[in-house]
């Protein structure tokens, strides 16, 4: 995953990642929304109507003096730590159906 920032403020931030696509980026975007301290999150996709663009750009409004850097971090250690909670799930999940089957 290569990412490229575009544009920082104190209070925003557009950075391009790419090699992502609609299912990373909703998922991170979602993530953002639920993050204290982020006003707005966003992404762009659409090559045709922005200039030829083909990599995503993921735009971030934060408030109460929250970096958006410091947003995105949080947001990808949320996105992680979900992940990993699902994956125990899973095998547990198995280990039951397993238990129940023999």
């Amino acid at each position: 995953m290569e990412l490229r920032v575009i544009e920082k403020t104190d209070e925003e931030l557009r950075i391009e990642i790419a090699g992502e696509d609609h299912t990373f980026m909703n998922v991170l975007k979602g993530q953002l929304l639920e993050t204290d301290g982020v006003a707005a999150a966003t992404y762009d996709m659409n090559p045709e109507q922005s200039g030829g663009q083909t990599q995503p750009i993921l735009s971030i409004k934060t408030e109460d003096g929250l970096d958006p850097l410091d947003a995105l971090g949080e947001a990808a250690t949320d996105v992680s730590d979900n992940l990993g909670t699902l994956y125990d799930d899973i095998e547990a999940a198995f280990a039951d159906a397993d238990a129940v089957e023999a």
